[in-house]
């Protein structure tokens, strides 16, 4: 099973949109549990969160998150991104056969230019974070917030698509 870790502000729309990639994997049992570790939110994203059934954490970021997680493995991923059908068979295996991290493939509906993407700025949870709490733990002593912990970490792909958030 799996724990999914989004980190926001200010994202009740975007999160809604995330949420609804998860709902299928949550039925079948892969997604054990969603928790959105807030930076401080005015907007609705508690009121999101509170009404699918997602543990809100208003403090601690995404460190409080991993620590608060129930399952060995956690998937960070940006509000916004969704995850393609077919993603949670693919988390399974790659679970069950890896111990390093893991990222998705970017959805080819999302591929940008060569150039584009040489030059834009790179953000490390773009493709999401499958990642070994144990791994994750320490880590988020260190990092101010997901996309640092993310950031610099080698890891497989996996045979599964994320349309990639909207950069914010």
């Amino acid at each position: 099973m799996l724990s999914v870790l989004i980190e926001t502000r200010n994202n009740e729309e975007a999160l809604a949109r995330t949420l609804s990639s998860l709902i299928g994997a949550a039925v079948a049992g892969t997604v054990r549990e969603v928790i959105v570790c807030d930076l401080g939110s005015t907007d609705h994203t508690h009121q999101v969160a509170d009404q699918t059934g997602c543990h809100f954490l208003a403090e601690g970021g995404i460190a409080a998150g991993i620590a608060q997680a129930k399952s060995d493995w956690l998937l960070l991923i940006e509000p916004g991104a969704r995850l393609v059908d077919g993603w949670a068979e693919a988390v399974e295996h790659h679970m069950e056969m890896m111990a390093m991290p893991g990222r998705f493939v970017r959805s080819r509906d999302d591929k940008t230019p060569f150039f584009t993407r040489l030059f834009a700025r790179q953000r490390a949870l773009a493709e999401g974070l499958l990642i070994r709490k144990a791994q994750a733990f320490p880590l988020s002593r260190r990092a101010t917030n997901a996309e640092a912990l993310a950031h610099g970490l080698a890891a497989k792909r996996l045979s599964a698509e994320i349309h990639v958030a909207a950069p914010g």
